[in-house]
């Protein structure tokens, strides 16, 4: 029979080593981005990560399909977010184009946007290269949304033309 001191500590270093195997278990061997930028009709299929590197040169072609189509300005993505877009093409759309309706947003096209009525939110995370618009020809934006929300990483939300995907607070909508 077990005491209940062992059954303690057992328990808790199973807590302890939990994470770690979590953490370890989603390691990917490789990342691929595969895109469509709906607005400058350029596309890219890359792989951005392999063996534990992240490709310097691929993701700076990823940042540059991710720029700001309004003003051609070109931000950094947030590797997190690349990673969720990746994992997310992994189950919905590893034989498709993922269109990105929206990457990296200028301030001066944001503010364009709410000029003209557009519900964007002052202090987009677009902003600030934490978020992307998303749809997956062929599949319906509930389940790409469905998907998304299932990682319980940073903000989605469900709009009739595409889905949103940030690494921000933890967020539905």
């Amino acid at each position: 029979m077990i005491s209940r001191r062992n059954f303690l500590k057992t328990l808790a270093a199973g807590m302890t080593v939990l994470p770690f195997s979590k953490a370890f278990a989603s390691q990917k061997t490789e990342r691929i981005f595969n895109a469509y930028n709906i607005h400058t009709g350029e596309s890219l299929n890359i792989k951005y990560f392999a063996s534990g590197i992240y490709d310097t040169n691929a993701l700076n072609d990823i940042h540059h399909l991710l720029r700001c189509h309004h003003t051609n300005q070109v931000k950094p993505v947030d590797i997190e977010l690349l990673n969720l877009f990746s994992d997310i093409r992994n189950i919905l759309g590893k034989d498709k184009l993922i269109h990105v309706i929206s990457g990296y947003r200028s301030s001066a096209y944001n503010e364009h946007l709410r000029s003209l009525g557009r519900k964007v939110a002052k202090n987009s995370l677009h902003l600030q290269g934490l978020a992307i618009d998303l749809s997956i020809p062929g599949v319906d934006n509930y389940e790409l949304y469905r998907i998304a929300k299932s990682f319980g990483l940073g903000g989605v939300g469900h709009y009739p033309e595409f889905v949103h995907i940030d690494t921000g607070r933890i967020r539905y909508w």
